[in-house]
Formats: C-alpha cells, sequence, structure tokens
C-alpha cells in the first residue's frame, strides 16, 4: 500500500513537472497550470500517504503495547494466594 501510494505520487510530480516545462518552452500558459496542478496533486497523494504510514505505525504501537508480556496473569504455584 505505501509504497505504491508514494511510487504514484512521484509519478504525478513528474508528469507535471515535465508539463510544467513543455509549457514553458512552448509558452502554452494552459499547460504550465496543468502541470503545476498535477505537481499539487502529487504533493497531496504524498501527503496521504505519509499520513497513513502514520496512522497505521500508530495502531501497530498501540496493539503492541496492549498486547504485552506483562500483561499475562502469574502462573505461580500459589496462584490465587493473595498472603
Amino acid at each position: 500500500m505505501g509504497i505504491e501510494d508514494k511510487a504514484d505520487a512521484k509519478a504525478d510530480k513528474l508528469k507535471g513537472k515535465v508539463d510544467e516545462v513543455i509549457g514553458k518552452a512552448t509558452d502554452d500558459e494552459s499547460r504550465v497550470v496543468k502541470g503545476k496542478a498535477e505537481q499539487a496533486k502529487g504533493s497531496v497523494k504524498d501527503a496521504v500517504a505519509d499520513l497513513k504510514a502514520h496512522l497505521k505505525d500508530s495502531v501497530d504501537e498501540a496493539h503492541d503495547a496492549r498486547t504485552d508480556d506483562t500483561d499475562v496473569p502469574y502462573e505461580g504455584s500459589d496462584r490465587g494466594n493473595l498472603e
């Protein structure tokens, strides 16, 4: 999921940059605008991919904290003895 999202974002940024450069070279203002919009789209996708990765890490950390081995009840011979 994460690598594909990042690659997709990078492709949009690259395509947008190419369109922008070609638009500037040919004095095609609409292509320049289209290129900048494509780059912005790539930046948004990149930020969303980062957010998804961060949220996944946070969920994994919370899960690991909940399933810590120290939460296992004592299994010793005097189990149930509160003295």
